[in-house]
């Protein structure tokens, strides 16, 4: 009997330990442009996603993006709305939508979809077939989106 009893314990800490697997870019699943599940199957870390939207070599959300969170950082953008209150106007259905794709959310925007892996053109080979972010940083970025409320 206590050798049943420590199997079991022991399954159920296995269970509980596993992780759900990740999203992948072309069955990501849209309703009206939401993106309701995670992409990872865990929350995302908003420390690290707000260091993807700094990133200028990943996110690279300043280009297009003001955002008074990262005053310390030079050219903010103002081709996009700025983020100031973001995560008081979306949902981070929502949000997780217009991150992951938002052409599935604002039909014409010239905002690129940071996960997707096919069906544009990129002009370096070593970035073909890849998305600009992974599942993780999507989940990380929508993360700290969401810290983004109003003042």
């Amino acid at each position: 009997m206590k050798n049943a009893f420590g199997l079991t314990t022991a399954a159920a800490l296995f269970a509980s330990t596993v992780v759900a697997e990740e999203v992948k870019p072309t069955t990501v699943s849209f309703v009206d442009g939401t993106v309701t599940e995670s992409l990872t199957g865990q929350t995302g870390d908003p420390v690290e996603g707000r260091k993807v939207f700094a990133n200028r070599k990943l996110g690279n959300c300043l280009a297009c993006h003001a955002n008074a969170d990262l005053s310390e950082e030079s050219f903010h953008g103002e081709v996009g709305p700025p983020m100031d209150g973001v995560g008081d106007r979306w949902l981070e259905a929502e949000l997780r939508g217009i991150v992951t794709n938002s052409k599935m959310m604002f039909e014409g925007t010239i905002m690129p979809a940071f996960y997707i892996d096919e069906g544009y053109t990129r002009p370096l080979d070593d970035f073909a077939g890849k998305s600009i972010l992974t599942a993780q940083q999507v989940e990380d970025v929508v993360a700290y989106l969401m810290t983004l409320k109003e003042q």
